[in-house]
């Protein structure tokens, strides 16, 4: 997560029900973001809200987590009653069907603030709340009930309103600071690899990771001159709070050229350079490559499971998004 300083910052919260979930996958979870960091985790297995991150521990009050435990409880129950619901509104008869719930906010850079409130079944919008009309939108003619109730609830209303613009905020900055101070000039780490690629020629890489704020930048050099046909990879979290990328080129293993990663981080005093060695294997790429890997699994396996994805704190409390109906 960035420091606080500048640019723009979003606190969010994504709760998912599912009515029939696969063997070992949990029927509901929540989990907490600060822009790409996950910084809370709640499901129906563990029934326990959980920190992601010694600083995120530190952030709170130690009956935080008993008292978002109960609550996580409570909306677990709710979803699972809410499915059956919208089961009955959709008229489906069976098959496995899920339930969304994203909210969240975002602090910009002059201090503006954003906010959203958004339910949603079997991927597509529901009803949402507008913070400019200060209302309820219900998406598809399903939803119809549920505007037209909430919209009548004055109180519901305004708990919204203030939990988007006052209370969301504050826990975004409260996280922010706390998430500063705990991470705060992490300098990166660079290692240099290489493997044979097609017609001869040889891969450069240069994974650079452990490092935060986000920002970096990573060039290859020939004989000290940046060579702009470097391939960049995104800037991926880490899952500890700091983040990961890498760079590579193709170059001819016969030429005597020297090659050498250089990273620019606001961390460092001066730009950190690695040398590629010719004499390195293709094993230590191996290495390399599989934990990169390993991190882009689980990010596309969190994306997979969650399609709606992020949010979460002093939560809303657990209104259903409908009242159970009957026939």
């Amino acid at each position: 997560m960035p420091g606080t300083s500048a640019g723009s910052h979003r606190y969010q919260h994504f709760y998912m029900g599912v009515s029939d979930p696969s063997p070992g996958m949990p029927d509901f979870t929540a989990r907490g973001y600060v822009d790409d960091q996950q910084i809370l985790h709640y499901d129906s297995k563990t029934r326990r809200q959980e920190p992601r991150g010694d600083w995120v521990q530190r952030a709170v009050r130690p009956d935080f987590w008993d008292r978002e435990t109960r609550s996580l409880q409570g909306w677990q129950g709710v979803f699972q009653s809410n499915l059956v619901t919208l089961r009955y509104r959709y008229n489906q008869t069976g098959g496995s069907h899920t339930l969304q719930f994203m909210y969240g906010c975002e602090l910009h850079e002059h201090n503006s603030t954003g906010g959203h409130m958004l339910f949603g079944y079997d991927g597509e919008d529901f009803i949402s709340y507008d913070l400019r009309t200060r209302t309820w939108v219900a998406a598809p003619t399903q939803a119809e009930s549920t505007q037209s109730r909430w919209n009548k609830d004055k109180a519901l209303l305004q708990d919204a309103r203030s939990y988007l613009e006052e209370t969301c905020i504050e826990w975004l900055r409260k996280y922010l600071q706390h998430g500063e101070a705990a991470l705060q000039s992490k300098h990166p780490m660079a290692q240099v690899s290489d493997r044979p690629s097609q017609d001869g020629r040889t891969t450069l890489s240069c994974r650079v990771h452990d490092f935060y704020p986000r920002d970096v930048a990573v060039v290859w050099l020939k004989n000290g001159e940046v060579q702009p046909e470097t391939n960049r990879a995104g800037v991926l979290p880490s899952g500890d709070g700091t983040y990961q990328t890498w760079a590579t080129i193709e170059i001819d293993p016969s030429s005597n050229h020297n090659y050498t990663c250089s990273v620019e981080h606001e961390s460092l005093g001066a730009a950190l350079r690695v040398s590629w060695d010719k004499g390195q294997t293709e094993s230590n790429w191996v290495l390399i490559m599989g934990i990169t890997f390993g991190v882009l699994l689980v990010i596309a396996t969190m994306s997979a499971v969650a399609n709606f994805f992020c949010l979460r704190e002093p939560a809303p409390s657990p209104e259903g998004p409908m009242e159970k109906e009957r026939k």
